[in-house]
């Protein structure tokens, strides 16, 4: 029995520590400082370890292979196919021309630029949580030490206060949304919703040691308005919504994921929907929301599925072929603290969460840009295009025609037969590459 008084009150002071220090300020939109702290100790100490790392890496190491950097693992040659070709064709034909299609084929197998997508994006120095280069060898006895020191300050301090939080901000959700609603269609709803969301969101960033910088905030999302961003997490939506509410509209998840969604449609008129549906559901929902200034921005991902934090990849049409006025978002993480990518054809959920509660921060840059509408002369894909490539660039992303789909399906056969096309144009010269 004395054990478990004890245990029992080593938990109300856990609890009523967490709730007094971190929960309320949170609540009330404030910081103690706390978090400042943190990141600044932190900061000291990566770059601390990078420097070490440098000096190491003057001594003479063992040869190893090289592996995928940031920069890629092959070194390609940036001239557009056409113009090689081009060059090809001023001279007569060699044998060897053959061994610049056989170049771009072995290019392609060994590092397209879709399936990397679909990896963690790779650190130029480790940051003390997971080695990303087998190039990173023993260096120092004080360097292991921190290391170690490192590890159990995040599995024995920081992974349980997270995990607190985690809990408290989504039983909060879950309750609050089921309690409001309940409440009759109004304002009273709607503005009790709102305290909800952006309560929870923060006590959630909270949970995550979320270092989030806002810029422009002139231009957030109006109410009545789409709002698009770039898709790398599923915290994305926690990260807007810490700074404002949105209407969201996405696929359903089972788990723990559902039960957020079912609880959080009750008192916001989120949408979600089953894969097979979603044509038809996103122009039905967006046409209407469009037509109701009064409503909360929809927050829309057109990607359609996660991207590593490196690229942003086709925006898929359906959410800029209704006109209305659209609010592009760029989001940037920053991966020294914390790999925010979730590969779900990898992780589920949970074990996501898991790995990105253990890792030091999660730290990002968000940039509201000026807002956009469709001109007379685009079509729908024309206009996604342009709201990408403002994304990309504000983000310092690199801009890829691919469709996310790829994550999970073949390339369509009549894409194949397009660039077949395109092909036997350059080689025979008969015609403009389309």
């Amino acid at each position: 029995m004395e054990v478990v008084w004890a245990v029992g009150q080593v938990g109300a002071v856990w609890l009523a520590v967490v709730l007094g220090f971190i929960v309320l300020p949170s609540v009330l939109g404030i910081s103690l400082g706390i978090s400042e702290a943190y990141m600044w100790v932190l900061v000291k100490t990566l770059e601390w370890a990078t420097i070490r790392l440098q000096k190491g890496a003057k001594k003479p190491q063992p040869q190893m292979p090289a592996t995928p950097t940031a920069s890629g693992i092959i070194e390609r040659d940036e001239t557009p196919m056409e113009k090689e070709i081009a060059l090809l064709h001023r001279a007569d034909f060699e044998f060897s021309h053959i061994f610049y299609f056989c170049r771009k084929g072995f290019e392609a197998i060994v590092e397209d630029e879709v399936t990397q997508r679909f990896s963690s994006e790779e650190l130029l120095s480790w940051n003390l949580l997971t080695r990303t280069n087998v190039n990173f060898h023993y260096i120092s006895l004080r360097l292991t030490v921190v290391w170690v020191i490192g590890v159990i300050v995040r599995y024995c301090f920081l992974l349980p206060l997270r995990f607190t939080l985690a809990a408290i901000g989504i039983t909060s959700m879950i309750v609050g949304t089921t309690l409001v609603g309940q409440l009759p269609n109004g304002s009273v709803k709607n503005y009790l919703s709102e305290v909800v969301h952006l309560t929870c969101s923060r006590i959630l960033v909270r949970a995550l040691s979320g270092t989030i910088r806002y810029h422009n905030k002139e231009n957030r999302p109006q109410k009545g308005g789409i709002c698009v961003a770039n898709h790398t997490s599923p915290i994305d939506a926690i990260i807007l919504t810490n700074d404002g509410c949105y209407a969201m509209v996405g696929q359903v998840h089972g788990g723990l994921m559902g039960v957020i969604q079912r609880a959080t449609v009750k008192a916001c008129p989120h949408v979600w929907f089953e894969r097979s549906e979603i044509k038809d559901r996103h122009l039905v929902t967006k046409r209407e929301h469009v037509a109701d200034k009064s409503k909360l921005p929809i927050l829309i991902f057109p990607e359609g599925t996660c991207i590593n934090n490196t690229s942003v990849m086709m925006f898929k049409k359906g959410s800029f072929e209704i006109g209305g006025t659209i609010y592009p978002v760029a989001i940037k993480y920053d991966p020294q603290f914390g790999d925010a990518f979730w590969n779900s054809s990898k992780y589920n959920i949970v074990s996501y969460l898991l790995r990105i509660m253990t890792s030091w921060a999660i730290v990002c840059n968000v940039w509201y840009l000026p807002p956009m509408v469709r001109k007379e002369d685009e079509d729908a894909v024309q206009f996604a295009n342009r709201v990408r490539s403002a994304i990309a660039r504000q983000g310092g992303l690199t801009e890829l025609p691919w469709d996310g789909g790829l994550k999970r399906a073949k390339v369509k056969d009549t894409f194949k037969e397009e660039q077949q096309k395109n092909y036997s144009k350059m080689l025979v010269r008969n015609g403009s590459v389309g």
